[in-house]
């Protein structure tokens, strides 16, 4: 159990390098995967956040988890006050919060739960079979 809660962290981490490189080196990518690549990669590492913090949970629970964090977040940003906007308008804020509630990021943020579990599914701890029964 805590061989996998260490993957989960790196994961986690390599993901989020991955966004905010992208983030950063925006100019480089089209502007379709400008557009969607951070929420998909967001997405995936809710996943691997929440994997994270209950790796006895079976995938599909941990899946419908981080999707339904990933919702409420994208479902907040309809929420304007004053506070909340202020926060938003930070750095950190903006990049855990977001700033406007937009239905593509609910669909990017399908795709990217849906690859998380596929990844781990199929690539991550194919050969365990403790890991292989996701009902």
């Amino acid at each position: 159990m805590k061989n996998k809660r260490i993957v989960f962290l790196i994961v986690s981490f390599i993901t989020i390098v991955t966004g905010l490189f992208i983030r950063l080196k925006k100019h480089w990518f089209p502007d379709i995967v400008n557009l969607y690549l951070g929420d998909i990669l967001y997405a995936f590492m809710m996943f691997y956040i929440v994997s994270f913090c209950v790796p006895h949970k079976n995938i599909k629970a941990r899946a419908v988890t981080a999707l339904l964090i990933c919702y409420c977040i994208e479902t907040l940003q309809l929420y304007q006050a004053d506070w909340i906007t202020a926060v938003r308008q930070t750095i950190p804020g903006r990049l855990v919060l977001g700033s406007g509630f937009l239905w593509s990021d609910i669909l990017a943020y399908s795709i990217g739960i849906t690859a998380a579990f596929l990844f781990e599914k199929f690539m991550f701890f194919k050969g365990r079979p403790e890991d292989k029964n996701i009902s």
